[in-house]
């Protein structure tokens, strides 16, 4: 591992994953006093970078992830300038993760909190049993996106496949394109003066830019909390 000079005399540790291996980056990150400042080079699609982090670090990764980049994340930022696999930001617990790209499946899949932006497009379940996490998606989603999500708010700017929200509990979803059809449980809900505002603040976390006027609502209609034999066939 070396060293680089960026602008403003910060000084980054420079990682270069042609010539480290993902583990010793892994364990670096894991110091009980990291670097506050980290730059990823040659990532060429490995999996599990920069994943279990816990410190108030900034990783740049330069290309595109595998698997799990960023899993489990707290407190940290991760940046990646490129597209991710399966599972990116999975399980975090806070923090904030950006990609710039696309995400493959299961984005953000049962993260509990932080911010998840995918300046791209997402594939299926984005948002998979989501438990407190922010997820802004500047594209569409594939299908069965927000299934069994919890709680927490994800913005789609562009479309979003079928059975969106699919056995939805109180996780809130918003929309500005069009939506294939709705899953088990999932309705268009009314989008008040508190929900623009808050649809903005998002985008602007994001740093995304799209008009919440144009978006809307969707969450739960509350009908499978508790088991009725009549709604046996949405179980």
């Amino acid at each position: 591992m070396a060293t680089m000079t960026a602008p403003e005399q910060t000084t980054a540790t420079l990682v270069d994953l042609a010539e480290t291996s993902v583990r010793e980056l892994n364990s670096a990150l894991h110091a009980p006093d990291p670097a506050p400042l980290w730059r990823v080079l040659n990532p060429e699609g490995a999996h599990n970078v920069a994943c279990g982090l816990d410190a108030p670090v900034r990783v740049e990764i330069a290309g595109h992830a595998g698997y799990y980049c960023a899993g489990m994340n707290q407190q940290a930022e991760v940046v990646v300038e490129g597209n991710v696999g399966v599972g990116v930001a999975e399980n975090m617990m806070s923090g904030r993760v950006v990609v710039t790209g696309d995400a493959s499946q299961s984005a953000g899949a049962t993260a509990h909190g932080g911010l998840l932006a995918i300046h791209g497009n997402a594939s299926a379940r984005c948002g998979i049993s989501m438990k407190g996490v922010d997820i802004v998606v500047g594209g569409s989603v594939g299908h069965m996106s927000a299934f069994m999500g919890q709680a927490g708010r994800l913005v789609v700017c562009g479309d979003a496949g079928d059975a969106l929200g699919d056995s939805l509990y109180e996780a809130r979803i918003y929309v500005a394109g069009r939506v294939r059809s709705l899953g088990a449980d999932c309705v268009e809900k009314e989008v008040r003066a508190e929900h623009l505002a808050e649809l903005a603040d998002l985008l602007e976390q994001a740093g995304i830019e799209a008009d919440p006027a144009t978006f809307r609502r969707y969450g739960s209609a509350r009908t499978l909390y508790n088991f009725h034999v009549e709604n046996a066939g949405a179980y």
